[in-house]
């Protein structure tokens, strides 16, 4: 199929290397889990078990709490120890609840195969979906029935799965698609029928062309599905910029996908997808990838959601001795985090390690009006005018510039010379954009 492009961009260091042959190692049970009760986009949920209690692996521990929100499951048998405060790797603080390995994994007796999954009703799927637990694994943590159930005037005629994986060092999707492509297509087959449509299209990398023949190899001529293969650059996988590759359409300002008639999906997202419906697994474990210089043995790995970063580190043979600065996820979209005490939740996509020399914040210098910024911005915005008025407070006239529409890329502070921090402004500034909208409804 034909390929667009979408505006700006920019060619970060991939980093793919330490991890992308090496495939999905399992982590070895972890003696105690915390499982935040907030770990997607809406509600937090509603805890339903006692201190003192014992669950098995994939019992609820939380009800969903509205529409937008899914329930959270044990990712290990054994008893409650609490629920508490804990270091959360997204929100700072919150609840979770934590459990101590029993002597032997046991799991709820409800999951099983489901032969006949794809003659179930629309409803049932999005109904197992949404009981499983399932938020995008992208990063977003959308919850997925909702993304799956668009409003009766959202005409919806296109699917698209991303396996672009554009976010430097970061290769857990594309191990996914190489070693579980049957379940991801089976996911995504899913999604369409959910959605009712009959054009699907994968996007893919051109970095990543083994995935690309095992993904071809799989589809085996099938006429309502296709694979999109994009040179490579970066956020090609951000949503609307996918969009605007594959499809040369634009999602408007304020907008979403389905307003264009589109519906986007990740590819750990469709293979969670296949487990919930065909087999009634609710989410409990993830892959993430656990890499960077800072990392004594790269790896990519399957974990149970509520297990702490420093398990999974010295499963990969611990830090090096100038380890300096932990992020989850990538460089690029990244957050920060104090230390490796924090727990893995269901958007956890990695966990990068830098070392010192790699890591050291440079200060800011005054702008020198070069307009690179502007040129690599995805969204067509003006990074440091958006910059300068939430500096000096105008945010009701950083709104009309549209500062909302900002993905939080980092494109902008990448290419920056006098290394203004752009896109961490920017992200304050849509935070009191938000809160003056509260205070005025």
């Amino acid at each position: 199929m034909k390929i667009k492009s979408f505006h700006g961009g920019v060619h970060p260091f991939e980093g793919k290397e330490f991890t992308e042959k090496k495939k999905i190692e399992i982590l070895p049970l972890p003696g105690t889990v915390s499982i935040p009760l907030a770990q997607h986009i809406g509600a937090p949920t509603n805890p339903i078990v006692e201190k003192g209690q014992e669950v098995k692996a994939g019992e609820k521990l939380a009800e969903a709490n509205g529409y937008i929100s899914v329930p959270v499951h044990a990712s290990i048998s054994g008893k409650v120890k609490g629920i508490e405060d804990i270091d959360h790797p997204v929100a700072g603080r919150g609840k979770a609840v934590t459990i101590v390995a029993g002597e032997s994994e046991e799991w709820i007796d409800t999951i099983r195969e489901d032969k006949n999954y794809f003659d179930l009703s629309v409803d049932e799927m999005r109904n197992r979906i949404r009981e499983a637990g399932l938020a995008g694994m992208g990063g977003a943590t959308f919850p997925t029935h909702v993304k799956l159930s668009p409003p009766p005037d959202k005409k919806i005629d296109t699917a698209i799965l991303n396996g672009v994986e554009c976010e430097p060092y970061l290769t857990a999707d594309h191990r996914l698609m190489l070693e579980y492509p049957e379940d991801i297509l089976n996911g995504f087959r899913l999604i369409m029928k959910i959605l009712g449509v009959q054009r699907g299209i994968i996007g893919i990398e051109n970095n990543k062309r083994d995935a690309v023949e095992v993904m071809r190899q799989y589809i085996n001529n099938s006429n309502n599905i296709k694979i999109a293969v994009f040179p490579v650059k970066y956020p090609q996988g951000a949503e609307k910029q996918l969009i605007k590759a594959t499809l040369n359409r634009e999602v408007p300002s304020g907008g979403l996908p389905m307003d264009i008639g589109v519906v986007v999906q990740n590819v750990g997202t469709a293979k969670a997808v296949y487990d919930a419906v065909a087999h009634r697994r609710p989410l409990t474990h993830r892959v993430l990838t656990v890499t960077g210089s800072g990392i004594r043995e790269p790896k990519n790995v399957l974990a149970p959601i509520g297990t702490p970063f420093q398990d999974i580190v010295d499963f990969c043979g611990g830090l090096t001795e100038k380890a300096s600065k932990i992020i989850m996820g990538g460089p690029m979209m990244g957050i920060s985090q104090p230390h490796l005490k924090v727990p893995v939740v269901k958007g956890t996509s990695g966990i990068l390690i830098l070392e010192e020399k790699e890591s050291h914040l440079r200060p800011e210098e005054p702008c020198i009006n070069c307009g690179r910024c502007v040129l690599v911005c995805p969204s067509h915005l003006l990074p440091t005018t958006l910059q300068m008025l939430v500096y000096n407070e105008r945010i009701e006239e950083a709104e009309d510039l549209h500062i909302m529409d900002c993905i939080e890329c980092g494109s902008c502070s990448y290419i920056c010379p006098a290394n203004r921090y752009l896109v961490q402004t920017i992200r304050h500034g849509k935070r009191q954009v938000i809160q003056a909208r509260k205070k005025a409804s």
